[in-house]
């Protein structure tokens, strides 16, 4: 059983979260661990979204709150961790090493123990100090994947470009997904 935490952080993109999560949950030998952040919950309303729509496709759901919680210790085996999406308060404190909620400490926890860690900013534009937290972070171990979607499998939907940021993601956390691929 392959352990993946997710994290869902305050900024605008829930499609995005809510992608990831479904694709997660059709598979097999996958166990779904969601944080989501209080900041998340008011976007995920305010781009018209039910939350709940985000718990039903997880497997273990956390209180953002409950620095004790499992992913908040090294100890707890996971696959990976994915931020999604990742807020720039969210990337400003994780490379600072700030971790004042069960989202970024278990980010920490990843970065720490060398375990896959994928940061899926997408605001935009990036002011300098953005990107500055986004390269401590890189360099730190984690994969900076930005939200941004390709077109050479010639989307027809939303849903598709959303499942192409989805298929990058479970690139990166070693998941053997059916989206997109360049065709050469």
């Amino acid at each position: 059983m392959k352990r993946i935490v997710v994290g869902v952080s305050g900024a605008s993109g829930m499609p995005y979260a809510r992608n990831l999560l479904g694709q997660l949950a059709v598979r097999e030998g996958v166990e779904v661990h969601l944080i989501v952040s209080r900041g998340a919950l008011r976007v995920y309303a305010r781009e018209g979204g039910d939350p709940a729509e985000l718990a039903a496709h997880a497997d273990v759901v956390y209180d953002p709150d409950d620095l004790g919680a499992a992913p908040a210790s090294g100890s707890f085996p996971t696959a990976g961790m994915v931020v999604v999406p990742a807020s720039a308060t969210t990337v400003g404190k994780l490379a600072a090493g700030i971790a004042d909620n069960l989202l970024l400490r278990a980010a920490y926890v990843h970065l720490k123990e060398r375990r896959p860690l994928v940061v899926v900013p997408r605001e935009a534009p990036l002011p300098e100090v953005t990107l500055e937290a986004l390269l401590k972070l890189a360099r730190a171990g984690a994969v900076v994947l930005p939200a941004s979607p390709g077109f050479y499998h010639r989307p027809e939907t939303i849903e598709d470009l959303l499942g192409f940021v989805s298929q990058r993601i479970l690139d990166h956390l070693g998941l053997e997904g059916d989206g997109a691929r360049w065709g050469g």
